[in-house]
């Protein structure tokens, strides 16, 4: 081993060798770093307590996303009772508000059930606007109204009305019902008694049907 070997060699050892500046070091950060640590913890667990600084911020409502719609739900169910007391029912499959300001409800592939003096009856619609403060359905498309005794009306584009069980159009109406087929600028139906009177250049086809006389 050469001398410059054997002098590095000593001075490593020396370095080294208990009571050294380098195991002076080594003592004090065994026990200084633990204790630094802990008191880093405490602060960082005591300084949200003890400061009285909040920190706020302005939330753009224009900058933010919205969702477009307030309330959209599947198989909705509202119920309810006419003027007379009986109960019905307005199902769809599919209902949205647009927000809560405003009271119309959007129903899709909707069925109105109601309870009349003949029994119970059944109003079908693809769609319709169905305003909760006043229990109306503004109904869009084919209408069909089946009652338990074999009344019927077929027709589209109709005002229900759920507290007095009459359908009113809003323009000029065409289709069927039990006495045959008929055509109109206006109709007004109480479905409870059972009447459809026709305003306006009103036509009506009667269809006679055959039958054995009671006897």
């Amino acid at each position: 081993m050469s001398d410059a070997a054997r002098a590095d060699r000593r001075a490593r050892r020396a370095w080294a060798a208990p009571g050294s500046s380098h195991d002076r070091v080594v003592t004090i950060a065994r026990v200084g770093l633990p204790a630094a640590g802990l008191v880093l913890a405490v602060l960082l667990a005591v300084t949200p307590i003890t400061s009285g600084r909040e920190i706020s911020f302005v939330l753009s409502k224009n900058r933010v996303d919205r969702a477009p719609e307030r309330m959209k739900v599947t198989r909705a169910l509202y119920r309810g009772e006419d003027n007379s007391g009986q109960p019905f029912a307005l199902s769809a499959a599919s209902a949205v508000q647009a927000h809560s300001a405003d009271p119309v409800v959007k129903l899709h592939t909707l069925n109105a059930r109601m309870g009349l003096s003949g029994g119970p009856a059944m109003l079908t619609a693809p769609g319709g606007d169905y305003d909760m403060a006043n229990e109306k359905v503004a109904l869009a498309g084919p209408v069909a109204f089946r009652s338990a005794d074999g009344y019927r009306i077929d027709t589209r584009d109709v005002d229900l009305d759920m507290k007095t069980r009459t359908l009113a159009s809003r323009s000029a109406v065409d289709g069927t019902m039990s006495l045959g087929r008929f055509r109109a600028d206006r109709l007004a139906a109480d479905l409870d008694k059972r009447t459809v009177v026709l305003t306006g250049k009103a036509r009506l086809h009667i269809v006679q049907r055959s039958g054995k006389p009671p006897r």
